[in-house]
């Protein structure tokens, strides 16, 4: 876009040098929805894959066995993989510490296939960090408590480990707090809900981030 700024000027003429503009302040605030379309373009840029759509615990549990399948150059049956769900990945005892521990120090895990055939099923590499997938969804919708949408989500091998709650510049940040906090309550710890493997909260306006 280009912009005329005036070189001299007199009674009868004017002399103007024509310059690109290339930055100009806002007029408006930010919307929460164009913060959190600019953020998911940011992780995109980096090489986070976005899964449009991905907004349900069923499209996210699918999602796990597709990225674990993937890191383990495994196949898992239907059988095996409920099997996995229910006695290691989301085992219905397992609280937000037990979850945590899976995450630091119990990601590797014997599981046995039906042939028989024992292999190790990593949650992550940590030894080479570049095979972890990382991807990135948005509005993912979860009923516990109460039903609740939640932002922005980063996802490592499908797992959901940060959580970022996003206000449109101009909101006071505390607001983003209090809806993580209420969220904690209504639904992240919810039965079967794997957003109990969380370790990281990121609350943002834009402007100002926790």
């Amino acid at each position: 876009m280009y912009e005329y700024k005036p070189v001299a000027e007199a009674n009868t003429f004017i002399v103007l040098d024509k310059y690109t503009r290339e930055w100009k302040v806002s007029e408006s605030y930010q919307s929460e929805g164009e913060l959190e379309r600019e953020f998911i373009q940011d992780l995109q840029n980096q090489g986070y894959e976005y899964l449009a759509g991905l907004n349900t615990p069923e499209a996210l549990l699918t999602n796990v066995r597709v990225q674990l399948q993937a890191l383990n150059n495994v196949q898992f049956t239907e059988g095996e993989w409920q099997r996995f769900v229910e006695t290691f990945l989301d085992k219905p005892s397992d609280r937000i510490v037990e979850k945590t521990r899976k995450i630091h120090d119990d990601y590797i895990h014997d599981f046995v296939f039906d042939d028989g055939r024992i292999q190790n099923i990593y949650l992550l590499d940590k030894k080479n960090i570049a095979r972890n997938k990382v991807q990135v969804i948005k509005q993912f919708e979860q009923i516990g408590a109460h039903a609740n949408r939640y932002d922005v989500t980063i996802l490592v091998n499908g797992l959901p480990l940060v959580q970022v709650e996003l206000k449109k510049r101009g909101v006071a940040i505390r607001e983003a707090f209090n809806q993580v906090h209420r969220y904690s309550k209504e639904s992240f710890n919810g039965e079967q809900s794997l957003f109990k493997f969380l370790q990281l909260f990121v609350i943002s306006n834009g402007t100002d981030s926790r």
